[in-house]
């Protein structure tokens, strides 16, 4: 019997903006409105970005927390997934400070970015980091580029900088592509990941970019996987048409396998 496939939704992202799409969410209330319209359209989970009042990426407590206040007043039923995304801005001290202060049930992080230059102190750091969230259940899930990003990581747990046994299973999160190359992932990428054996993980999950998002998805879930689409990484249909809201990206996809339901 084939597995529910999880859909979680990116709406918005750090970087695009209404001249990108005017259905893009960028305020608190419109990324609840478009949230409402992906949990009925099939996705479980929100993979939940904040912007500051300029519509800039931001990591902010109170954003965050009168976000999930907000979802969970009008859509009980859906995780939230806050996300602890760089940008650039960020140094891994800040997306720990952000973890502990909004203390979500589900975040995401990226590994690279947490490991930074992998040196003894910054995995020392990485290591308190993991534990930590690990001890206050909240849930993590680690993003992943490359498979040279999945070898360190794998590595990493072996090393116990991540906690590992029975109740230390991880999310992993797989990027096909990344920000270059016009934005457009092929779904062959996903061959460089499952190459390797993925049983070991709680769950898998690929994201894509560009118009052939839905063929990667389609390749995650005959490979076992499960899937993240949104305006955060790609704003078209299928066929290569415009989709006129995330909802759109969500429905094709619950329309092509079984939406696991929270």
């Amino acid at each position: 019997m084939t597995q529910p496939t999880i859909i979680m939704v990116a709406p918005n992202g750090a970087r695009k903006q209404k001249s990108d799409h005017p259905a893009l969410p960028v305020t608190i209330a419109e990324t609840v409105t478009a949230a409402k319209a992906c949990f009925d359209a099939g996705a479980s989970i929100l993979h939940a970005h904040v912007r500051d009042e300029n519509g800039a990426h931001v990591l902010d407590a109170e954003r965050y927390i009168s976000l999930l206040d907000a979802m969970r007043s009008a859509v009980p039923e859906m995780l939230i997934q806050i996300t602890t995304e760089a940008v650039g801005r960020y140094n891994p001290q800040e997306q720990a400070d952000i973890v502990f202060t909004v203390k979500p049930d589900f975040v995401s992080v990226g590994f690279g970015e947490m490991t930074g230059d992998a040196s003894a102190n910054a995995m020392a750091y990485a290591r308190d980091f993991y534990h930590q969230a690990h001890a206050q259940n909240i849930h993590v899930q680690h993003i992943l580029y490359s498979a040279e990003n999945m070898a360190s990581f794998k590595r990493a747990v072996a090393d116990g900088i991540l906690p590992s046994g029975s109740s230390g299973k991880h999310h992993v999160l797989l990027v096909l592509g990344r920000y270059a190359a016009n934005f457009q992932s092929d779904p062959d990428d996903l061959q460089h990941f499952i190459k390797d054996d993925l049983s070991d993980f709680a769950s898998w999950s690929v994201c894509a970019f560009g118009y052939r998002e839905f063929d990667a998805m389609q390749a995650a879930i005959a490979a076992g996987g499960h899937c993240r689409v949104g305006f955060e990484n790609n704003l078209y249909l299928k066929d290569g048409t415009l989709a006129p809201d995330n909802a759109a990206l969500v429905r094709q996809l619950a329309q092509s396998c079984t939406p696991a339901t929270r």
